[in-house]
């Protein structure tokens, strides 16, 4: 009885939580206007014919490496292309959801960062390359719909269950966020474990700003359960950091064991495979929420002020 009522203040603690930074990031953009321009290269690409080639050159210059005619009509025709490009369509003929997600951060995006300017966005297929599955060169935005089929789609059968995850296209939105956001100026990178957990927090809190109906698994990449476990964890995670003496530790295997992107977290402790991986990031979030719930500070000042003083000011104590 006593461990049920102790997880039900913990979940009113989170909720509780949740709607101090909800009421704070809750900001009207309907007035904010955008041009929000989208291209289906990926539809125009395999839609072409010998005929037709010249066009989608034209329109697309910039895809089209210097290579005979033959070997683009090749490609249209090519089997495996074809499939790639029949599966995508079954998950993306219809892109509304993803040009409501798209105009709604890109206006939070200008609510925050007036100066900013949408670029032109291209869907197109790339063989699976997840690495660059979203790529952001200033006036382009090239998203990889190929990468987003589903992690239980057959295509990425061999792809560890970490990596699936976020093979949904749902997450489409919160990787064009983080790619995005890469070219924000931020504070100097950090030396410290501390510093570098709340240098990635800033990211993740631009998230909540920029992408405020998004849920935090989401944001973070965890599965439902990875998230319960991060946040009913929070308070453990930090003791765990403090007593190992780990907070202003420079040593580069701490950003192996919690930093990186892997399965889970390396506390060397039974647990571990229940936990999700980059545990330092989801703590460094919950830092800069903190902070950012305590002081009055605006979003481009987040971004300059240095993690030491953030780390002070937030007075960070997960609830027990």
């Amino acid at each position: 009885m006593r461990k049920f009522l102790a997880l039900c203040v913990l979940a009113l603690a989170i909720i509780s939580c949740k709607k101090e930074i909800n009421s704070k990031l809750k900001v009207d953009v309907s007035d904010i206007k955008i041009n929000l321009k989208i291209d289906r290269f990926d539809v125009d690409f395999y839609k072409t014919t010998p005929a037709d080639l010249g066009k989608t050159k034209l329109k697309y210059p910039f895809l089209f490496p210097q290579e005979p005619d033959s070997v683009w009509i090749n490609k249209i025709n090519n089997k495996d292309e074809r499939e790639l490009y029949d599966e995508t369509q079954k998950v993306f003929s219809n892109i509304t959801g993803l040009t409501t997600d798209l105009n709604s951060f890109f206006k939070h995006l200008k609510y925050y960062n007036p100066k900013s300017k949408t670029p032109r966005v291209i869907t197109m297929l790339t063989n699976i390359d997840y690495d660059n599955r979203i790529v952001f060169a200033d006036s382009l935005l090239l998203i990889s719909l190929d990468a987003y089929l589903g992690k239980k789609h057959p295509f990425y059968s061999e792809y560890p269950a970490y990596i699936k995850q976020n093979n949904e296209k749902e997450q489409v939105i919160v990787d064009v966020a983080k790619a995005i956001l890469n070219a924000h100026k931020f504070s100097k990178k950090p030396r410290s474990f501390v510093d570098k957990m709340i240098y990635k927090g800033k990211k993740m809190y631009l998230l909540d700003a920029y992408l405020p109906a998004i849920s935090d698994s989401l944001k973070i990449g965890y599965s439902q359960n990875k998230m319960r476990w991060a946040e009913s964890n929070e308070a453990q995670i930090w003791k765990y950091f403090i007593e190992k003496n780990m907070l202003y530790n420079t040593d580069k295997e701490l950003d192996i064991r919690f930093l990186d992107i892997a399965p889970f977290s390396k506390f060397y402790l039974e647990k571990d495979r229940q936990s999700p991986g980059r545990i330092g990031e989801f703590i460094g979030w919950q830092i800069v929420r903190s902070y950012m719930q305590k002081n009055d500070v605006s979003l481009p000042e987040l971004l300059q002020k240095n993690e030491a003083e953030i780390f002070i000011k937030s007075n960070y104590k997960p609830k027990k």
